[in-house]
């Protein structure tokens, strides 16, 4: 599962894009799964900023990504406040994207299993959902996890919620074929790399052909 443009690339790939909310309809209308990249817990009421399951719904919308390292990081959203925007997603129908992952303090105090477990964990069992997995210190930093180091953490997240898990942190070209030739890695959350249609390209051929 990707976040990007270029339909042609696609054939054969369960391909989603991720827009911001502006570009939604647009997305719909041009026949792109799509998915918004956070969706609020309550259906409707006083929540200035948020949107809900049920707005997204009625924009033709199929699912949402929850729980994104910059949501986490930035915005101080809590394991409680992912698992309850995921559970709301699902229960309108949506899929759902729930990112995990650890910060680079956390992976040097060897806690990586500890807030993996927390995380995963907390997130409903449903078949809709799919999460990612972004280790913080590998997102935007050009920093990438080993494909023996993230094949270890998909591994552990499926011993936890028997679900597919896509690699999410600086994925390129470069990097992709070997990530997607891990045996539990079932695709890429991919982030900077999406917004250039032949880098994009590249990393669904490596995803369509994995060595």
């Amino acid at each position: 599962m990707f976040a990007g443009p270029d339909p042609e690339a696609l054939a054969g790939l369960d391909a989603i894009v991720c827009p911001p909310y502006t570009r939604l309809a647009d997305c719909v209308a041009a026949g792109l799964t799509t998915y918004a990249q956070n969706v609020h817990w309550e259906p409707e009421g006083a929540f200035t900023g948020e949107i809900s399951a049920p707005m997204l719904v009625e924009l033709g919308v199929t699912g949402s990504l929850v729980g994104h390292s910059e949501r986490r990081q930035l915005f101080g959203e809590t394991d409680e406040g992912v698992a309850r925007r995921a559970e709301a997603a699902l229960s309108a129908g949506l899929g759902v994207i729930a990112c995990v992952g650890e910060t680079l303090e956390q992976r040097e105090a060897d806690e990586t299993e500890d807030v993996l477990r927390r995380q995963v964990t907390a997130l409903p069992q449903d078949g809709r959902l799919v999460i990612a997995y972004e280790p913080v210190w590998a997102i935007g930093t050009g920093m990438t996890a080993t494909p023996e180091l993230a094949q270890d953490a998909h591994a552990f997240i499926k011993s936890l919620l028997d679900v597919p898990v896509l690699y999410g942190g600086s994925v390129k070209p470069d990097n992709a074929a070997g990530l997607f030739a891990q045996p539990d890695v079932d695709g890429a959350l991919v982030g900077g790399a999406s917004l250039d249609v032949d880098s994009f390209r590249a990393i669904c051929q490596a995803a369509d052909s994995p060595s």
